[in-house]
């Protein structure tokens, strides 16, 4: 028999993950076992690159239960579809069930081949947000209301069990895959300070989700919110906007101000005055001349889209571009404004929205490039606090690398005076579902809009995407995709051609 060719995993996939709260998907048909191994090897980076490879045994074995039941409640529905029985039916999934196991385990490759035939999957999602481990093993069938009431009853005995021991002396049916099995997944979670309520399993028509949150340790959360806050407060470098930008600011927070005053201001600052220009005669403004008044430029662009001018002008002012680092940045989230601002008007068309979506996606990884920005004495602080709170090296690293870069820009935002929404756009634009609704499309845009960039450059796949927020987009297929990014990034090649 041929040795078994081990799946190699690409690190920097996994790595890039955990810095960026992106979520690593895993999709199987069959689980055989080099996907198995594929998985725990998976788990094994993403652990370490949190300093939680503590955590490696337990995840992997509520990883590996959720995905041996979810291949389980495929091959009932192909072993019943094959039977004529209807899952729904007391009496048919009786007669299914007396049977079921001694069928499909004597013929289970025939039973597999059906579950691929009919594309019946078996999904891995992995994420870290908001210092919380999300883990999800979906399969694409709906969960039958028998089988859950039959999950719900093994968990609720799994509160009589202390330990292991108690739960094997007694006599426990794991017919449905979901008996003992699942009490010792409970018991795991236990055993590392969490309980049942940290799992759940849910189903709607088209999916069955089995869930579990595993928050990291408490004082490390604590410590990375206080990090997060004393990284923006000792930032030396970052002062309030520019003199001749609060000036604008101010004259246009003033309702006596007239639009000839504020183009007059506008226009003592040739850099302002240019980007003004720029904008106002790119594609999106879709003009059939060019305009070269200020004043003109001013009333087309209007108060909120000066506003919005003045916090991204005002931003790269006081972060920079001196750096390669910086400038790449900056290109990224220049091509995600562009793409976020063509995503509303194919999709939403509202023009609040089309006024903040544009900087949002200037301005949502400010985090990142604080830390571009940073100077020596800046990095020696924050190192130094790691090492006061006992923070792991790795802490530092990720920081360094963008984990916490959307907490940290918005804590800036913030500071600055930013308006809600765009404090909203930075801090939940790789977390949209966690944000407020009154904002939910500009930054649903935005998060997608970032998706769509780091798509491009092969950095994530098709099954990364928030499922949520594309269904608000209506966008079911990766064609879909292909074929607006195709769209976006001819003109945004285009517009920014030298």
């Amino acid at each position: 028999m041929a040795p078994v060719q081990e799946l190699a995993v690409d690190e920097e996939k996994v790595k890039k993950a955990v810095q960026s709260g992106i979520p690593l998907t895993i999709t199987t048909y069959t689980l055989p076992h080099e996907i198995e191994a594929y998985i725990e090897k998976v788990i094994t980076i993403f652990l370490r690159q949190i300093e939680k490879e503590n955590l490696r045994d337990y995840i992997v074995y509520c990883v590996q239960e959720l995905a041996v039941n979810a291949k389980k409640a495929n091959t009932k529905r192909v072993y019943f579809m094959e039977r004529g029985l209807d899952l729904n039916n007391p009496k048919d999934y009786k007669d299914g069930m007396d049977s079921f196991k001694e069928d499909t385990l004597t013929n289970i490759g025939h039973y597999l081949q059906l579950q691929k035939e009919k594309g019946l999957y078996i999904k891995l999602i992995l994420q870290i947000k908001n210092n919380i481990i999300y883990i999800e093993v979906r399969n694409n069938v709906a969960i039958t209301k028998i089988e859950l009431i039959r999950i719900h009853d093994k968990l609720a005995r799994s509160r009589q069990y202390d330990n292991l021991e108690d739960a094997l002396g007694q006599v426990l049916d794991d017919a449905e895959g979901a008996g003992l099995g699942l009490v010792i997944l409970v018991l795991m979670l236990k055993k590392i300070g969490l309980n049942e309520d940290s799992f759940d399993i849910s189903s709607n028509e088209k999916e069955t989700i089995a869930r579990v949150l595993i928050p990291m340790d408490k004082v490390l959360v604590e410590n990375f919110a206080a990090l997060s806050a004393s990284i923006v407060d000792n930032v030396k470098s970052l002062p309030q906007f520019p003199e001749n930008i609060l000036l604008v600011q101010k004259l246009i927070g003033d309702p006596k101000a007239e639009i000839t005053n504020i183009a007059r201001k506008i226009s003592m600052d040739p850099a302002i005055t240019a980007d003004l220009l720029k904008i106002v005669n790119s594609a999106q403004y879709m003009l059939s001349k060019k305009v070269d008044s200020i004043a003109e430029a001013v009333k087309m662009m209007g108060i909120r889209g000066i506003k919005n001018l003045l916090y991204s002008y005002g931003t790269q002012q006081v972060l920079g571009e001196d750096s390669a680092d910086k400038k790449a940045l900056w290109e990224h989230s220049y091509k995600t404004a562009f793409y976020a601002f063509n995503l509303i008007k194919v999709f939403h068309k509202d023009p609040n929205v089309l006024d903040d979506v544009y900087v949002g996606g200037i301005l949502h990884d400010m985090g990142k490039i604080v830390f571009a920005s940073a100077h020596p004495d800046l990095i020696g602080h924050i190192r130094q606090f790691c090492d006061q709170k006992s923070l792991p090296p790795a802490t530092f690293e990720n920081l360094s690398a963008g984990m916490n870069h959307a907490d940290i820009g918005a804590l800036i935002a913030e500071k600055w005076n930013f308006p809600e929404a765009l404090v909203n756009a930075i801090r939940y634009h790789h977390d949209p579902r966690s944000s407020p609704e009154k904002y939910r499309t500009l930054v649903d845009t935005v998060y997608l809009a970032n998706m769509f960039c780091e798509y491009e450059n092969g950095n994530v796949t098709f099954d990364q995407f928030d499922s949520a927020v594309l269904e608000n987009f209506g966008i079911t297929t990766k064609n879909q995709i292909d074929s607006l990014l195709a769209r976006f990034s001819a003109g945004f090649k285009k517009e920014n051609k030298t």
